[in-house]
This record gives C-alpha cells, structure tokens and sequence, in this order.
C-alpha cells in the first residue's frame, strides 16, 4: 500500500529551490572579468582576508595570484564557453563591481582556486 509517492512529480513551472529571482544578475554573453589564482586553499583564504579588509583586488591578484595575469588579475573580455565551466558558471553569475569595492566569489577548479569579479557585462 506505499505506492503512491506523494509531492515526487516533476515540477511543470521548472522551478528550483537555486533561483534567486531578487539576487539574479541580467543575463550577458561576455564579461570583462579579473581573478586571483591560488594553486593552495590557505593561500586563497589569505587573499579573502585581503580583500574583506579593503584591500583592491588588482593590488592582491598583482602579489598572490600564481598564473600569468599580470594586469592585477584581468582575464579581459571572455565570452561563454570560452572558460572552465565551473569558473565559468560562477563569473556570469556575479554583478559588475569594481577593484576598489570588489564583489567577488571563489571557485575551484582543476587549475586551483579562483577568486573571481567582474568588471563589466555585455
């Protein structure tokens, strides 16, 4: 008599408990994107650290970030598609912010942790 599997359908309207309609930034095909990469997890935490006291996030990426991105950890323009998925599913999602007042997440990826911003949206 445990047959009926109550609440276990599909949901028609596709809805998930991982949309966040108030938080969601406006879709973009490209993203001007800058990021700190930490090949260690403790290094990125200290970067964190950096950057919650106020620290600009050019001035940390130039000191600690372990790749070839010189340019205070600017990636340039980059379209969909042309990223590790992972980082790439986490930098369209951000807003556009500035060095100075960066909003930022961190990600890992097969190359390390990436902490990573976005500067401008298109």
């Amino acid at each position: 008599k445990g047959g009926s599997s109550k609440g276990s359908k599909p949901d028609a309207e596709g809805t998930s408990s991982e949309s966040k309609s108030t938080t969601k930034v406006k879709g973009a095909m490209s993203i001007n994107v800058r990021h700190i990469l930490c090949e260690k997890f403790s290094k990125s935490e200290e970067a964190m650290q950096r950057l919650k006291n106020g620290e600009k996030f050019d001035a940390v990426a130039r000191e600690m970030s372990e790749d070839k991105a010189k340019s205070g950890g600017s990636l340039g323009w980059q379209t969909k598609g042309n990223l590790d998925p992972a980082f790439e599913k986490v930098a369209f999602e951000l807003p556009a912010s500035s060095v100075d007042k960066p909003t930022y997440e961190r990600v890992k990826t097969g190359f390390g942790y990436h902490i990573i911003m976005v500067e401008g949206r298109k």
